[in-house]
Order: structure tokens, then sequence, then C-alpha cells
């Protein structure tokens, strides 16, 4: 069974090992899915959505929400935010009952990135 929750954040980055216009100081508003995969609890959930948008808030939105993403993240890409997120979140949200399946950020309405653990295997 797959549990999600989505959020979003603003933020500005520049890719600096990339050319094109990219390269130059830009902003968006991300949008993120972070999905947990697990079985209900004896409370009947895998987890509680008040817990998991605790938690993403602190350890993800609260840092990167209205920031310029380069202090944080070297080239940030999609992709390398989605693969920050996934180890800021991933022992954060393991119980006994469910873990991290899936990060999935939206760069724009229409081109985003997925990362499963699978992924970070490679």
């Amino acid at each position: 069974m797959l549990l999600s929750k989505d959020f979003k954040f603003d933020a500005a980055h520049n890719l600096i090992h990339y050319h094109g216009k990219c390269e130059r100081l830009h902003g968006h508003t991300y949008r993120m899915r972070i999905v947990l995969e697990g079985y209900p609890d004896s409370e009947g959930m895998i987890m509680d959505f008040c817990e998991v948008k605790e938690i993403v808030k602190e350890r993800v939105i609260s840092r990167l929400d209205h920031s310029y993403i380069n202090d944080i993240i070297e080239q940030p890409s999609a992709e390398n935010i989605a693969l920050w997120v996934w180890h800021e979140l991933c022992d954060e949200l393991k119980r006994d009952n469910c873990k991290l399946y899936e990060v999935h950020v939206w760069e724009t309405e229409t081109s985003s990135v997925t990362l499963r653990e699978c992924d970070i295997e490679r």
C-alpha cells in the first residue's frame, strides 16, 4: 500500500555545471510528493498524515523554502534535489510498518523527476 503527501516550496537556484539559460539565477515554485510504502498499523494507518507533514516541513521545507538552494546543494538540479530530500527523510520516515518509497520533485508544472530506493542502490 502506498501513502503520499504533497508539498510546495519556492526557491531560487542556478545550475553552475550547466551551460544554458538555467546557469543564470532564477526561481521556481517546486512541488514535491513524498510516498511511503507499508501496511496499516494497529491504528489503521501507514503513518498519520500530520506526522508526515511535520517531519517533511522540519527536515526539508523549512530549509528549502525561500532559499537559494545552491547554499544547500551544490548543483541543485531536480535530480539532485530529490536525492538530497531522500537522504534527509529516509531514516526519519522509517517505521516497523513502512519506509520511504518515492520522492517526486516537479521543477515546473510539466517537468519532474521521480526517485525510488532502487535508484539509490545503483
